[in-house]
């Protein structure tokens, strides 16, 4: 959108109309000044919001050619859609551009103005649109460099801890935050990491890392989870919880419930207090939250899903079965689920929560990729929340990549995202802060 508008307060440019030598008045663009109020002015109307772009390129074509139908041609529209912009744009902007006759098409005096400025304009949108697609394009190519290593691991049948130690050494790549510290504590008997700006002060938000339950750690985890910190202005407590095949279920839950359990006791108000995780972190907070609610324990106040994967059988997966690499990742996640069930039966709820009745959980933040193969995830979970009326809000990034918060650093996308996610922690619990504070 193009619009010019005159600021309150400030002087106001004004058109003068001259007479040329055969005694007509020159029109728009003549000679702008700011003129005595003594003599014959007229205000320039200040340019609407409502000039797009097409109008500009309209008009550009048709000045160019000088003919309506090869204008029309060259933009792909018809000529009564051509002859609308331009009379949208000549309304818009108080006065007349193009001059038509049932024989030829000529510039006004205004048009002639205009025309060298909307080059501009359009080539100076069509080069930044070219670079910020350029970047974009660098952006995802080092993105995929840094899964690179893991995916060739992925093939290794059997070799866990070169996979664990591919994905340890892409989560390296990241430094927390500059300004927040990182505390060791053992949460209930299960080691964890406190991440905030003050880590002696009792967090707030419980954060179980992804790896679909057989990577990743929380020591891996915590640029992340210092970012989370960092918008959500609360220290986060990210639990180093138990792995699969060693510990399949419910091994992961009974360490994020003792965990969840430690906050309540050190100091942490339940309507204080938001749950959080990416990927099968995701899907392990939904089952906590199952619990919690089964056994009668205080639920917090909401619950932040990045990229989460609800359903270990991932059923939503959307694959082509032609390509290698997407049969390497159908193998993987059924490996990862395998691992993690260890034989426990995958239609329990809270093994599998997106079969869970959710009736009664917090509200939800679903945040996921567009081109998220898993994206499917997502979807299934924020329309199972919604048939059994939990209040869920999905935000979808115009992005590739699976857990893509991982790139905040460097992602605008993923920036974009930690920072609604942080919005969220602190809309769910303001209430109460701000009562405490009363």
């Amino acid at each position: 959108m193009v619009a010019t508008a005159h600021a309150a307060g400030k002087c106001r440019a004004h058109i003068a109309f001259v007479p040329d030598r055969h005694g007509r008045r020159r029109g728009c663009g003549a000679i702008i000044d700011v003129v005595a109020e003594s003599a014959r002015v007229l205000a320039f109307p200040a340019a609407a919001d409502a000039i797009e772009l097409r109008h500009m390129r309209s008009f550009v074509a048709v000045a160019e050619e000088l003919n309506f139908g090869r204008a029309a041609e060259r933009l792909y529209i018809t000529q009564p859609a051509l002859s609308r912009q331009i009379r949208s744009l000549e309304q818009l902007m108080g006065c007349e551009l193009l001059r038509r006759t049932t024989r030829r098409v000529e510039l006004t005096v205004a048009g002639e103005a205009l025309l060298e400025r909307a080059r501009r304009l359009l080539g100076d949108v069509d080069e930044a649109v070219a670079a910020v697609q350029s970047i974009g394009g660098e952006i995802m190519g080092r993105i995929a460099g840094l899964w690179r290593p893991v995916a060739d691991r992925l093939g290794d049948a059997g070799d866990l801890q070169e996979q664990r130690a591919a994905y340890e050494a892409l989560l390296a790549h990241f430094d927390v935050p500059a300004g927040l510290q990182v505390r060791p504590v053992n949460a209930g008997g299960v080691q964890a990491l406190v991440v905030g700006e003050n880590a002696a002060a009792p967090p707030g938000v419980l954060y179980l890392h992804g790896g679909g339950f057989v990577l990743g750690s929380a020591f891996g985890h915590r640029p992340l989870a210092g970012a989370l910190a960092l918008a959500a202005g609360r220290g986060v407590l990210v639990a180093d919880y138990r792995l699969a095949p060693e510990h399949p279920f419910p091994a992961a839950l009974d360490d994020a419930s003792a965990a969840y359990r430690w906050m309540l006791e050190h100091g942490g108000d339940p309507a204080r207090l938001v749950v959080g995780g990416d990927g099968s972190g995701g899907g392990l907070a939904v089952s906590l939250l199952l619990r919690l609610r089964d056994e009668g324990l205080p639920l917090p106040a909401g619950a932040a899903l990045l990229c989460p994967t609800a359903d270990v059988e991932a059923a939503t997966l959307d694959l082509d079965p032609d390509d290698p690499v997407h049969r390497l990742l159908a193998d993987f996640w059924h490996g990862c689920a395998v691992s993690y069930l260890g034989g426990h039966a995958p239609d329990d709820p809270i093994a599998n929560p997106i079969l869970g009745d959710l009736s009664g959980l917090p509200p939800f933040l679903i945040q996921a990729a567009t081109e998220d193969l898993l994206l499917g995830e997502a979807h299934a979970l924020n329309d199972r929340a919604r048939e059994h009326g939990v209040r869920t809000e999905l935000q979808l990034y115009p992005t590739d990549a699976h857990v893509f918060h991982l790139f905040w650093s460097f992602l605008p996308e993923a920036a974009a995202a930690m920072e609604a996610a942080g919005q969220f922690v602190r809309a769910q619990t303001a209430a109460v802060g701000d009562a405490a504070t009363a």
